[in-house]
């Protein structure tokens, strides 16, 4: 193996603790390997006492195999692990533990879904509630918090100190544990049974551990505990990485790291191998701006590549048209599928990009299990309201709908499976209210059946009530209405292609039968376009990276009120980013949505370099483009033309007005470029004969 000087250092490190900050595509996983070899043949370190940890399976399968490669045919029992793996090992040495004490992933989600449907909370008609739930479960655990203490974002705070206290009694009295509770067993053993400590710290005297930026707090006390008294912990991690707080992973345990080893060495592996000297540089200028962060000088081996292009465009609809056109381009170039990834923040964004390569019959993949749109009670209430309007009068969609808004219907006056509104006024014949209700509920139907889909639904939110249903229905279930406003808002989008309902209730079918082949074909190895969240994408590499709706209130998450959420979010953004190898691409939209801010997100005015004078996704915008860089290369190539004759007079300062940046300073000009400073934006660059600006002297005022 062929190691650079940080590699090489890091590699040779012998005893004691060690704290490498690898960056993107440095080689950790090759560094990893080349110092368990150097170990094992130089240091004569017995294969049976080193342990590796890994946060997955996958890795640690990964880093097996490539250290097994690196020992050519030989096979040292070095041990490889998750750190549930090793825990878990270790309570069955202590406990006699086995399979049967093991709670499954999908038994505890049955075990919540069982307390909430008792306690009649309904919030999990969204789709997260539940993982939202699992994982504050996690995140009490993991970082052994006490539940009264504990402040939960997703309910009521009393609401979920019950479902916790209840799961938890409800776990025991099966005398089961979930894979958090391994790691609390875990340490509770260690400090209880010194004896059984100084077993497992005679075993594991040489300690690895990858991806040390996703530690959270009761495993860096349980490693702590393993490596002393040797403290021969070799971590290596990229504080820059850690985007799993939500898990419970806390960054800022790396920074304790060199407080509780105060003559730990450190190491940065400095070279990113993996993307163009363009996508590191200005992913660097991204994370920057993270104040709580190592201060890293990161180069590329690369040469510059393309420059990074931001696309701007009207709404998601004309995003998806202009990726998978995009994408049409590269393979065109003989860029794999597979060598393509498109990349957003939530599963939701990825529904137009979905449509639109089902469309041009482009084959995709999905990393992860995409929720279905359309089965969400929203969705399932507009086909409810449609399917009536057509004349359908089957009991369940009345049911659905016949109380949202609220009519004050009773389900006594819907008796059989076909329902009739003539029937409905004969039960409430001597009710004149309840007959003006009923008149009005069939005429709104009525009006439905002539509109268009989209028109449809704005007619259901407005006139109807539907708005205000939701409204109340947020309040009374203690939901965010902004959540509830988000699946409606995206419903809306994807309705407003087709012209009738009928066309609309195809594409649902198609879609959502689609959504079904891709799940079922998910463990196969298909061909095809990569679709996944940036959380997917950690790890992860591709030649082109599309990074969709970079809007403000999506990156960053409009959850992320807290600044230390919104470096989480940063840190999110500069992995989606360091995906690519080649060529990325970042778009966003205009049009104002609820679920969204209109216009870029405060992170894309990070990058300086980028091109962002893309007003729509159109040829000619794209031939602006060409000649913007064509002439910023002849320029910096000392090829653009004469400078003009300097004054005799000190010009005044000069300002511009740009309708999306609003006034800036100009700091620099030739005849064909211009350079003018926006506060909130930094430096942009302009083409004189394009950027139709009003220019103003003297003060900027």
């Amino acid at each position: 193996m062929s190691f650079n000087q940080a590699q090489q250092e890091a590699v040779s490190h012998n005893e004691g603790p060690c704290l490498v900050l690898a960056g993107p595509g440095s080689g950790k996983t090759l560094t990893i390997v080349g110092r368990i070899q150097k170990l094992i043949q130089t240091y004569h370190v017995s294969p049976e006492e080193i342990l590796v940890i890994t946060f997955t399976k996958y890795a640690a399968v990964e880093m097996k195999n490539r250290f097994f490669s690196a020992m050519k045919g030989t096979r040292p029992a070095v041990t490889f692990g998750t750190f549930h793996g090793i825990y878990y090992g270790i309570l069955k040495w202590a406990y006699r533990f086995g399979p049967e004490n093991i709670l499954s992933e999908e038994e505890k989600r049955q075990m919540l879904l069982q307390i909430v449907n008792r306690k009649e909370i309904d919030e999990f008609e969204e789709e997260d509630f539940l993982k939202e739930i699992i994982s504050e479960i996690g995140i009490v655990k993991n970082n052994g918090l006490k539940i009264e203490e504990y402040e939960t974002t997703i309910c009521g705070k009393e609401t979920f100190r019950e479902i916790y206290r209840e799961y938890e009694r409800k776990r025991n009295e099966e005398r089961k544990i979930d894979f958090d509770d391994m790691l609390l067993l875990c340490r509770d053993l260690f400090i209880k049974r010194p004896d059984i400590l100084k077993k497992w710290q005679e075993k594991f005297r040489y300690i690895l551990i990858d991806e040390f930026q996703d530690i959270n707090q009761v495993q860096y006390d349980v490693i702590r505990m393993l490596a002393a008294p040797e403290n021969n912990l070799f971590v290596v991690g990229d504080d820059d990485q850690s985007i799993y707080g939500f898990r419970g992973a806390d960054s800022r345990l790396m920074f304790q790291f060199q407080k509780d080893f105060p003559d730990a060495k450190q190491l940065l592996l400095d070279v990113n191998y993996r993307s163009s000297k363009n996508i590191v540089k200005n992913s660097l200028k991204v994370i920057a701006n993270n104040e709580v962060r190592f201060d890293k000088k990161i180069r590329a081996w690369k040469e510059s590549g393309e420059t990074l292009h931001v696309q701007e465009v009207k709404d998601p609809v004309e995003e998806a048209s202009y990726v998978v056109e995009q994408i049409k381009k590269q393979m065109e170039t003989g860029i794999l599928a597979e060598e393509i990834a498109v990349l957003f923040r939530v599963h939701t964004d990825a529904r137009a990009v979905v449509e639109a390569l089902i469309d041009e019959k482009i084959p995709f993949q999905m990393r992860e299990h995409l929720p279905n749109l359309y089965n969400h009670f929203i969705a399932k209430d507009i086909m409810a309201y449609f399917r009536l309007a057509m004349g359908q009068r089957e009991r369940k969609d009345f049911l659905q709908v016949m109380n949202r808004p609220k009519r004050y219907l009773g389900r006594d006056c819907l008796p059989g499976r076909v329902v009739s509104f003539e029937e409905m006024r004969k039960f409430y014949c001597d009710k004149e209210w309840m007959q003006d209700r009923i008149d009005q509920f069939e005429w709104d139907l009525k009006m439905l059946a002539k509109m268009a889909p989209y028109a449809a639904i704005q007619y259901l939110k407005k006139k109807i009530g539907y708005d205000e249903f939701l409204r109340e229905y947020a309040t009374t279930k203690n939901m965010k209405a902004a959540d509830l406003r988000e699946v409606l808002s995206e419903i809306e989008e994807a309705a407003k292609p087709f012209q009738t309902m009928e066309e609309w209730f195809v594409h649902v079918e198609e879609y959502t039968e689609a959504l079904k082949k891709k799940e079922q074909q998910k463990e196969q190895n298909q061909e095809g376009v990569r679709l996944m969240t940036l959380h997917a994408s950690k790890g992860l590499e591709f030649h082109t990276v599309f990074l969709i709706e970079a809007n403000e209130g999506r990156i960053p998450y409009q959850k992320a009120e807290k600044e230390q959420n919104v470096e989480e979010e940063r840190r999110l953004f500069y992995v989606g980013m360091t995906r690519a190898k080649d060529y990325l691409e970042l778009s966003f939209y205009t049009n104002p949505e609820s679920r969204v801010m209109p216009g870029e997100s405060r992170f894309l005015r990070m990058i300086p370099q980028a091109l962002v004078e893309n007003d729509a996704a159109g040829g000619a915008e794209n031939d602006l483009q060409t000649l913007k860089k064509m002439i910023l290369e002849e320029r910096a190539a000392g090829e653009s033309a004469k400078k003009p004759e300097p004054k005799e007079e000190a010009p005044q300062e000069r300002y511009i007005t740009h309708r999306k940046y609003g006034k800036g300073k100009v700091v620099a000009e030739d005849e064909a470029v211009l350079t003018a400073e926006f506060p909130g934006y930094g430096e942009k660059e302009f083409l004189k004969a394009f950027c139709g600006m009003e220019y103003t002297e003297g003060s900027g005022d």
